[in-house]
């Protein structure tokens, strides 16, 4: 008897495959049930604050401690009160009144004020009277005061060394603007000069500082400082 069986239906023909499945099925399933974990719920809201604990937290009241106050200061100390016995006469001391009435005549001493001097200047082209330099007590105001240009410009050229000039490497007319002052008792003071070289504006303070004393100038009657300006002209050999 011939067999019906389909060979496209036959169930043993891939039964080696099908039991591998289920093995594979089985071990899968056995792992996940031994890896099966179970996890507390209240471990799970770590990330939450639980408000209603914190408002039943009670904070302690402190208390602030206030320093004691400062000692009071001690009492005064009592006046001696000194007690006299009758019988011992009091000398009293009587005040006199420093009132005076409008018919009482107030003997003043006189007062001795010193007259202050005051470093008055006056310029020397407008003075009353010049301060007059030695050989130049003739004449009027005028020509006092050209005299006195005179024998300065003199003096000057007497004694200031030009050759200091060429040493100096200057070659040339040279100029020398020197200032100074003749004080209330003749004297030459505050001498300044302005030259080409350091060197030159020395000699000439030193030569201006060599000047005689002069009789001072006078502005209505009193003595008064006079400033003087004096240029020092020279030519330089070359």
């Amino acid at each position: 008897m011939e067999s019906k069986k389909n060979p496209k239906v036959d169930i043993g023909k891939n039964s080696s495959l099908y039991f591998t499945l289920g093995m594979a099925l089985m071990m899968f399933l056995s792992y996940s049930t031994v890896n099966y974990k179970v996890y507390d719920k209240s471990l799970l809201n770590l990330d939450r604050v639980n408000m209603d604990a914190l408002d039943e937290e009670e904070v302690p009241i402190t208390e602030q401690v206030q320093p004691p106050p400062p000692p009071p200061p001690p009492p005064p100390a009592p006046e001696v009160i000194e007690i006299v016995e009758d019988e011992e006469e009091v000398e009293e001391t009587i005040i006199e009144s420093t009132e005076t009435d409008q018919e009482e005549e107030i003997d003043i001493e006189d007062l001795d004020v010193e007259e202050v001097e005051e470093d008055v200047e006056v310029p020397f082209a407008v003075i009353e009277n010049v301060p007059v330099f030695p050989g130049c007590e003739k004449g009027n105001n005028e020509k006092k005061r050209k005299c006195m240009s005179e024998k300065i410009a003199k003096f000057v050229q007497r004694k200031f060394n030009t050759d200091l000039a060429g040493d100096l490497g200057f070659s040339g007319r040279q100029r020398i603007n020197v200032i100074f002052k003749i004080d209330r008792s003749g004297n030459v003071t505050g001498v300044r000069a302005r030259a080409p070289h350091p060197r030159l504006e020395k000699e000439a303070q030193r030569v201006i500082n060599l000047l005689p004393k002069m009789k001072p100038g006078k502005q209505r009657g009193k003595a008064v400082i006079v400033p003087y300006s004096l240029p020092i002209l020279f030519q330089v050999q070359d």
